[in-house]
């Protein structure tokens, strides 16, 4: 499994949220509180999407078959137009009316809602509700916004999503999760061929012979005693060349990564699960549970029981209901 599959894997809560959206405008709904991932694509008419957070990125605009990936925003807007008034603010999974003279806004079909009329903008919103270090690990290695224009691969997935979110059959939400995966990984793509994309460290690594499989090593197995020697023995390299090789693509270390994945993963076990700090420091390749306390409190400042305490302490993962 490579690193982006395995970090959606793991990082991907339970409580994936695709809407159907159906508005005529004028129309403006804000997103506060926001979930730390959004896919949103336009399946008719056009859209704009303004990053409230960050006032110096420019309001994008949406065209039918377009799709936009917003990351690490706490606040958004999407509208028919940049200067509409916000007239809905959603926190909380909750929503807050702010123009008394909006039009009501109602059920249409299964995760569809809006006001159904001729004219009317239809969108999807997938959200994703990422967990643990693994979640903070996976948005580092994605843009805060990006745009992908209509093409044919994301559109064909966009057409799979689109025929299916206002179902109600036995799976579907199977279905729609793993349908919301598939057009975000080929959004992903298409954002990174752009000829001027400037392209995340983790997409540059997956495309270098020799980076990439040891970074598919790492992730399979974590709990493996790598070292560089073995590393670079497996991908054909001298020690050096690929200790060097690696190190300028991910901008890390080999083992410094290693470690930094162990202690995500470590994290969220400890967050996630009832297993004794010993047996996660099986897990993550630690024989020594002593050797991995260290570790944890180097890379996290507190041990791994204080870690456990404080996270109880906070209400769990603090993800949204």
């Amino acid at each position: 499994m490579d690193v982006l599959s395995d970090l959606l894997h793991r990082a991907r809560a339970r409580n994936t949220q695709i809407r159907q959206l159906i508005h005529r405008p004028p129309w403006s709904m804000t997103f506060a509180e926001a979930p730390p991932l959004t896919v949103v694509a336009a399946l008719g008419g056009h859209a704009s999407v303004r990053l409230d957070d960050d006032p110096e990125v420019a309001p994008v605009r949406l065209a039918a078959g377009d799709v936009a990936l917003i990351s690490g925003i706490d606040r958004y807007t999407i509208s028919d137009a940049p200067d509409t008034p916000p007239q809905v603010v959603v926190r909380g999974g909750r929503k807050q009316v702010i123009d008394s003279g909006t039009a009501a806004r109602q059920s249409l079909a299964p995760r569809t809602y809006g006001d159904g009329l001729p004219g009317a903008t239809t969108l999807l919103r997938g959200a994703y509700e990422l967990r643990g270090d693994v979640g903070e690990r996976l948005l580092e290695t994605l843009p805060r916004l990006a745009v992908v224009p209509t093409e044919p691969r994301t559109r064909a997935a966009l057409d799979l999503l689109a025929a299916e979110v206002a179902r109600e059959e036995p799976g579907q939400d199977a279905v729609l999760n793993r349908l919301l995966d598939l057009l975000l990984v080929l959004a992903l793509r298409a954002w990174c061929a752009r000829p001027q994309a400037e392209l995340p460290s983790w997409y540059r690594a997956l495309a270098t012979p020799a980076v990439g499989e040891a970074l598919r090593m790492l992730h399979e197995d974590p709990a493996h005693r790598w070292t560089v020697a073995e590393l670079a023995a497996r991908v054909g390299q001298s020690r050096a060349a690929f200790a060097a090789r690696f190190t300028g693509v991910v901008g890390e270390p080999p083992l410094t990564y290693l470690t930094g994945w162990r202690m995500a993963l470590a994290a969220d076990l400890l967050r996630d699960t009832e297993e004794t700090v010993a047996a996660v420091a099986r897990a993550v390749g630690y024989a020594d549970a002593f050797a991995f306390s260290v570790a944890f409190k180097r890379a996290r400042g507190v041990s791994p029981s204080g870690w456990r305490r404080k996270d109880g302490q906070d209400g769990g993962s603090g993800q949204e209901g």
